[in-house]
């Protein structure tokens, strides 16, 4: 299915077996990738301490324990560590609760995809209750029939495990069923496993766009460009 939207032949999933899609959610039907840029400035922030300026770079390949410690270490030796953790998680339940939107053309996708008859399930690595919650405030929550959560299936999306579970859950094959990813380490994997795939534009998101965009069979920077592949 190798294409870009723009070429002159009309390109359709259908056209290509496709009957189910599973889109990731984080970058991609939420806009909510910022906050784990700006998670550990915001703590900081609400602590009265003044963050360092590359502090999202510091701290973007640490666990929250780590970043816990690091934080500690450097603004606030007074606080314990399990006290920032469950600081950092609580801010972070309250912006999937009350304050991350929706990527524009989320939900005209999610209907169109409904209304051509395409099942629709969600892979996240995201905690569940912040998923639901988010997308239920969103209007999203009920276009789409089941999602599913690294936590739960228990394996990251360096294995195809989630998107298995998924499609099973469908009643598909892996070649019946599109991956959406913002996340080039994801969609390779969902790639490598016999899934098409779709890789998706985010400004907070994935480093490498020109690899995702390689990698996948199309690429968009914007979820509304998807609407001409669904009849």
């Amino acid at each position: 299915m190798k294409c870009r939207i723009d070429d002159d032949k009309k390109v359709v999933l259908g056209d290509y077996g496709i009957r189910g899609v599973i889109f990731d959610i984080d970058g991609v039907l939420l806009d909510s990738l910022g906050i784990w840029k700006d998670l550990g400035a915001r703590y900081l922030i609400r602590q009265g301490k003044e963050p360092e300026s590359d502090l999202a770079e510091t701290l973007f390949s640490m666990s929250m324990e780590e970043g816990a410690r690091y934080l500690k270490e450097h603004y606030l030796p007074d606080f314990s560590e399990t006290k920032i953790s469950e600081g950092l998680e609580n801010m972070l339940r309250d912006f999937y609760y009350y304050e991350v939107g929706a990527k524009p053309g989320a939900e005209v996708l999610l209907k169109a995809c409904r209304d051509a008859g395409l099942r629709v399930t969600a892979a996240t690595s995201s905690p569940r209750s912040h998923i639901e919650r988010a997308l239920y405030r969103n209007g999203l929550l009920g276009y789409i029939e089941r999602i599913y959560t690294n936590a739960e299936v228990g394996f990251s999306k360096h294995s195809p495990k989630i998107y298995d579970r998924a499609a099973a859950g469908m009643g598909f094959e892996r070649n019946q069923v599109c991956v959406l990813e913002d996340s080039l380490y994801a969609l390779k994997t969902a790639a490598a496993a016999g899934y098409h795939t779709i890789g998706v534009y985010d400004e907070n998101g994935e480093p490498n766009q020109k690899g995702l965009e390689e990698t996948a069979d199309i690429y968009v920077r914007e979820l509304q460009d998807l609407l001409k592949l669904i009849q």
